[in-house]
């Protein structure tokens, strides 16, 4: 935001600029920008450098600061943004950095920055020379003001005495010089000041006793030289950049002005030709900053579109981690498309700004909480593994194999009991621990060669157990349910079988059983579906709201399953073990969610039922 003396002297830089293109015959608009049309003008009048570092703004901002050329407001606005633009990025890519490590959201600190001090220092500088100038400007145009004055009040006495003014030619002419070579004067006065010299110049003109050859020959010249400018007006028309064609047009304006009248005759017409030539150049100017303005409303738009999608993420219910890291991936994707947002108009800009961050501020600072909590869980749960790979090491190398082989299985068992880690962490323990297991297991092995004929004989029977599953699955009886409960036993009181075979047999013992459970669930669902809707009309007949009653209890079970296969699915997604075991808990899992979600189909079949029957009724 500008202070009180850059709105100042910013009006005085306006000010100014309506000086300068005033044109004796014609009100100031028609020339002059608007107010804030002309703030942009400087911006476009040439591309701007574009800075890729802070060293070299601050570079800039000393030169401008200990120079001696006088700052521009266009240009140190432009400076301080393009320095916040590269100090925020690099403050937001300090933070990212520090996340991606490891590091707590909430312990992180902003270091303060040695750049931004250096920064503000030169801008104070800056501000207190810009200041100074304005004081030095004004008390010139002041001092301007009264020299015009003077010579407008000489001409006039030269108008009162008609028959001196052939001898005071070379004195008015004087004048007219010394008036040219006085430059700016305040903005308020420009215009009248401007018009009474005009006025009284033309009235010396009409009363001077000059020989016709001589005055004739002034006013041609006078013609000739404003017929020029009236050329070079009209071929801006065909200028392709319009800022630098409105500028031209303004030198024109000024030279227009210094130059004398033309014969009495000719005025208007060449002031209109003038006239109508800046005209179409202004116009030009005007719809190119209309078109601008109608840019930036079209990107203020834009932008509150995204603030709006951002609160709404916000505000949306995170159940777990998996929500977060997906409601965080759409709000990082909407930051990346404002970034290719331009400009907002600027009484908005930064307000939008402030609207848009503070929502991601808002998610992220919630987000930091969130896992801050599970930090502590993750903490707790790896305590406990810790602990128990301590006791798998201190069996690993005992000889009592069945003793220990339970006490190595319970300690898996509890294993799959405690929750979740960091997956990086996760994996890591599990490798130690599954080290001391198959060490333990593995010379268990060794020392139990004489097993193996006995396990190769359990893996022969297991594997016909299992092609008489695959049997059963191609038949079609009612007495399939049983068949497949009598074949399960027979598999699970087979002994053991070769380690290097045991993964192998298993998935296809249980790829062929969920074959044959998923048609099993199928089947039973649809008969336990067609006797609910054999028994809605015993049901109805409870009472009047015995419907409803059943309706309400089977949401409530719809709703309970629902929250279960959730918490289920929630738990896979922190589960990603590289082991094979690993993957055996995975599946049973897996199997665990599909039954449930069977069920869940079955008890909305069933409400689907109900909803039929009152619709009967």
């Amino acid at each position: 935001m500008m202070d009180s003396q850059d709105n100042i002297l910013e009006q005085e830089v306006k000010e100014e600029v309506n000086q300068e293109v005033t044109a004796p015959e014609v009100e100031t608009q028609e020339v002059a920008p608007a107010a804030e049309e002309e703030a942009s003008v400087a911006e476009e009048e040439a591309p701007r450098k574009v800075y890729e570092t802070k060293k070299e703004i601050l570079d800039r901002i000393k030169d401008i600061a200990h120079g001696d050329e006088a700052p521009q407001k266009e240009e140190v606005d432009y400076l301080k943004t393009a320095f916040y633009k590269l100090h925020i990025a690099e403050r937001e890519a300090n933070l990212k950095a520090y996340l991606d490590g490891g590091g707590d959201p909430n312990a992180y600190q902003i270091t303060p920055d040695d750049d931004e001090e250096v920064f503000k220092a030169e801008m104070g500088i800056i501000k207190e020379k810009r200041a100074k100038l304005f004081k030095e400007q004004e008390a010139e145009k002041q001092q301007n003001l009264e020299k015009k004055l003077q010579i407008i009040e000489k001409i006039k006495g030269m108008i009162t005495s008609p028959e001196e003014a052939n001898k005071a030619y070379q004195d008015f002419k004087a004048l007219q010089a010394e008036w040219r070579e006085i430059k700016n004067v305040p903005a308020d006065k420009a215009n009248e000041l401007w018009r009474n010299y005009q006025l009284y110049v033309e009235q010396f003109y009409d009363l001077l006793k000059l020989n016709s050859e001589a005055r004739e020959y002034d006013f041609k010249k006078n013609l000739e030289l404003k017929t020029k400018l009236c050329e070079a007006a009209e071929r801006l028309a065909d200028e392709p950049d319009v800022i630098s064609a409105f500028h031209q047009l303004q030198k024109l304006h000024a030279e227009y002005r210094e130059i004398g009248p033309v014969n009495k005759e000719l005025r208007e017409e060449i002031w209109n030709r003038f006239k109508a030539a800046s005209t179409v150049i202004n116009k030009r100017h005007q719809q190119h900053f209309e078109g601008i303005r109608a840019k930036e409303d079209e990107n203020l738009e834009r932008k509150t579109a995204l603030c709006e999608k951002v609160e709404a993420i916000a505000a949306e219910e995170n159940k777990g981690s998996g929500d977060w890291e997906k409601h965080t991936k759409q709000i990082i994707d909407i930051q990346t498309e404002w970034k290719t947002i331009g400009f907002a108009p600027q009484k908005m800009n930064v307000k939008i700004f402030e609207r848009f961050r503070a929502a991601c501020d808002d998610f992220f600072g919630r987000k930091a909480e969130y896992f801050k909590g599970l930090k502590d869980t993750f903490k707790e749960n790896a305590e406990k593994k810790r602990a128990l790979i301590e006791k798998a090491k201190e069996l690993q190398d005992s000889t009592d194999w069945k003793k220990t082989g339970d006490k190595m299985i319970a300690l898996q068992k509890e294993w799959k009991t405690i929750g979740m880690v960091p997956k990086k962490l996760g994996d890591q323990l599990w490798e130690e621990f599954l080290g001391a297991c198959n060490k333990f297991f593995e010379a268990r092995n060794a020392a139990g060669a004489g097993q193996r004929n006995e396990e190769h004989a359990n893996l022969s029977k297991k594997r016909e157990v299992i092609e008489k599953l695959k049997a059963v699955a191609e038949e079609a009886g009612s007495d399939i349910q049983e068949q497949v409960q009598k074949l399960v036993e027979e598999y699970q009181s087979i002994g053991h079988v070769p380690f290097k075979e045991k993964d192998k047999l298993y998935e296809e013992y249980h790829a062929v059983l969920d074959k044959l459970y998923k048609d099993l669930n199928i089947s039973v669902a649809k008969k336990r579906l067609n006797n609910f809707k054999q028994n809605l009309k015993q049901v109805a007949e409870r009472g009047e709201n015995a419907l409803d009653n059943e309706r309400t209890r089977l949401f409530r079970q719809y709703e309970a399953i629902k929250q279960e296969v959730q918490t289920y699915e929630n738990n896979l997604g922190f589960l990603n073990v590289s082991s094979k075991k690993g993957n055996s808990l995975i599946d049973e899992m897996n199997r665990k969610v599909q039954k449930l979600k069977d069920e869940m189909n079955l008890v909305r079949e069933k409400i689907k039922a109900i909803d039929a029957e009152n619709k009967e009724e």
